[in-house]
C-alpha cells in the first residue's frame, strides 16, 4: 500500500492551511533578518511575505486540485461497482 493511501483523504489534505501559514511566516522571518542585516526595511519582510503567500497559495491550489481528482476517481470507481452490487443482492 503506498504511503499516501494509508490515511483518509481529509487527513492527508488537512495540513495544507498550515503549510500556507508556515511558508508565509518563515519567509517573513527571513525577510526580517535580511532587513536587520542589510538595512533594507521594510522591503525584506514585504518581499518575504509576498513570496511566502505566492508559494503557499500555489501549494494550496495544487493540493486542492489533487483532492478533487482523487474524489472524482473514487466516485467513478464507486459508480462502476454499484451495478455489480445490485445484481448480487437480487434486486
Amino acid at each position: 500500500m503506498p504511503a499516501d493511501r494509508r490515511f483518509p483523504g481529509w487527513i492527508r489534505h488537512s495540513g495544507v492551511g498550515l503549510e500556507l501559514a508556515r511558508a508565509t511566516a518563515g519567509l517573513a522571518l527571513l525577510g526580517y533578518w535580511i532587513d536587520g542585516r542589510y538595512g533594507t526595511a521594510p522591503w525584506g519582510i514585504l518581499g518575504g511575505v509576498v513570496i511566502g503567500l505566492v508559494g503557499g497559495l500555489y501549494n494550496l491550489v495544487k493540493e486542492s486540485l489533487a483532492a478533487v481528482r482523487e474524489a472524482r476517481t473514487e466516485d467513478d470507481l464507486a459508480a462502476r461497482e454499484a451495478p455489480k452490487e445490485r445484481g448480487r443482492n437480487g434486486d
